[in-house]
């Protein structure tokens, strides 16, 4: 042990050495280092807050009775396999050396590892509960896996024989496309990197170029409990749970259990078995569909005979096609009937209704239609005049009678007459008007009779180059067959009268027409106004 400066004047009788702060810490720092070397120390950690700013972590170990400060510096803490949590009981090798600046001894830890696996299990029963109680293995949250997935991704590492496994299985049951994110299955980074592949499939986007996978596979081969801790981790849980794809989980054997097992929508015992739970067999769905198709056949096939049957017997049921159009033919036959003798009688009684009006359209009635008209118009214009002269003389024998009474007020008396004689001389005034619209009312209505009586009259026809005969009692002749030889006849036409006579020979036999030759006579112009005895039918 290296000796401090001495005091040139020491105490009588003190015969003790004189050592500075820093070499007594010195002295102690390499006494207790050479003293107990690496050491193993088994305890609770207490007051584990994280690896601090610097990336050193800092914590106590204690048991029931002592505890001892310790640290774990950065490089080492990155290399633990178990990280520290607090409350955990573990086992710490390293050197127990002193912190000369507190005066504090500590161990630095190089190593650390559980108390055995019961500290595990305690460790992990924890946590499970913890994770347990926020939902996250709840069998409400968990997700039916597809039947038939198109693409299968698999987080495990790429060089061990669980990729190979599994490849083989699902090459031998449904070949189809295997995407593969590789990842560390044991250390430190395992946990990170599984999560970081959960996570990454389900952020894949649909039709990219890496397809997106219909169903996630997490595996790895079997081992111990500290090999598997990484699937224990809690982001490794949570990132099982929040996957958007269905998960299935194979980590280790049958009898390995990890907190991902919880997680995840389907356990598998093993990672061959997760390719079989996976993806269905090929063949088994070949015979099975060719099975349905045989028998959705053999159902169509029986169906149609039944149809076919019934069909059958419903054809027997019906009537025969003749017998069901009988009654409508016969129902079609007697309505052609009825029409045939309701169009003869229609067109029957209309030929007598239009005989009937032609009979009445006749000029002489025409003509004595007219004639009333004029008179009737006559007797309203008679009417008219005395019913006016009565009013007058009304109105003026009652103006007299007031004129009477009002005899002591000439001005009022002047008034009421000349107010009178207003009113008078309106009503007049209307009267004249009613009495002249009346009349021209009645003239339009003469005026009308007279061209309908000249529209119907037969002169119009014989202006059309047509003649009318008439035999010597001026009646006219409508037949030759009524006319007797060497009979007089007078042949009118629209500009005079011709008078004839009939010939023997020039009658041709029933049927025929007669050809009348008349002699040279002078011509007798006939009058316009010159009515005839007796008009005959034009139709």
């Amino acid at each position: 042990m290296a000796k401090s400066s001495r005091s040139d004047s020491p105490v009588a009788g003190d015969n003790l050495v004189e050592y500075s702060v820093s070499e007594i810490s010195g002295s102690i720092k390499r006494t207790m280092e050479n003293a107990f070397g690496r050491v193993r120390i088994r305890g609770e950690i207490s007051g584990y807050r994280g690896p601090h700013s610097s990336g050193h972590a800092y914590f106590s170990l204690k048991d029931e009775r002592s505890r001892i400060e310790a640290v774990v510096w950065r490089t080492t803490f990155a290399k633990l396999k178990i990280k520290p949590e607090e409350g955990m009981e573990m086992i710490a090798t390293g050197r127990v050396t002193t912190f000369a600046g507190a005066s504090k001894y500590q161990i630095a830890i190089e190593q650390l590892e559980p108390a055995g696996a019961g500290a595990l299990m305690a460790l992990l029963e924890e946590r499970r509960r913890t994770l347990a109680a926020e939902g996250l293995f709840d069998e409400t949250r968990k997700r039916a896996l597809p039947f038939m997935p198109r693409v299968v991704g698999v987080v495990t590492s790429p060089t061990g024989a669980v990729i190979r496994d599994i490849l083989h299985r699902i090459t031998d049951r449904f070949p189809l496309h295997v995407v593969v994110w590789p990842v560390r299955v044991q250390g430190e980074t395992c946990g990170r990197e599984v999560a970081a592949a959960i996570e990454g499939f389900s952020t894949m986007a649909p039709g990219g170029q890496i397809p997106r996978p219909d169903l996630v596979i997490v595996a790895r081969g079997g081992g111990s409990l500290e090999d598997l801790w990484g699937f224990n981790d809690e982001i490794v849980v949570r990132a099982a749970a929040a996957s958007t794809i269905p998960l299935v989980s194979a980590v280790g054997h049958e009898t390995d259990w990890t907190l991902i097992d919880y997680a995840a929508d389907r356990r598998a015992p093993t990672p061959t078995g997760a390719a079989e739970i996976a993806v269905p067999v090929r063949a088994e769905l070949e015979a099975e569909l060719a099975g349905l198709a045989a028998r959705l056949r053999g159902a169509t096939t029986r169906r149609l005979d039944l149809r076919r049957q019934d069909l059958r017997a419903l054809a027997r049921a019906l009537p025969s096609l003749d017998g069901v159009l009988a009654l409508p033919r016969r129902r079609f036959d007697e309505a052609a009937s009825r029409l045939d003798r309701a169009l003869d009688a229609a067109q029957r009684d209309k030929r007598a209704a239009f005989e009937r009006a032609a009979a009445r359209l006749t000029p002489t009635n025409l003509a004595a239609s007219l004639s009333h008209r004029r008179q009737y118009v006559r007797e309203l214009a008679f009417r008219g005049e005395r019913h006016i002269e009565r009013r007058s003389e009304r109105a003026r024998a009652r103006i007299e009678r007031i004129g009477a009474t009002l005899s002591g007020e000439p001005a009022r008396l002047f008034a009421r007459i000349e107010r009178g004689g207003e009113r008078l001389a309106s009503q007049l005034a209307r009267m004249d008007a009613a009495q002249n619209l009346a009349g021209e009312r009645r003239r339009r209505r003469i005026v009308a009779a007279e061209r309908m009586l000249a529209s119907l009259s037969y002169r119009n026809v014989l202006a059309r180059g047509f003649a009318l005969v008439r035999d010597e009692a001026g009646i006219p002749v409508k037949t030759a067959a009524s006319l007797a030889p060497n009979a007089a006849i007078a042949i009118e036409f629209s500009d005079g009268v011709v008078d004839a006579v009939t010939r023997d020979e020039d009658r041709t036999s029933a049927g025929g027409t007669s050809k009348a030759r008349p002699q040279p006579r002078p011509r007798r112009p006939q009058k316009e106004t010159a009515t005839p005895a007796k008009q005959g039918s034009l139709f």
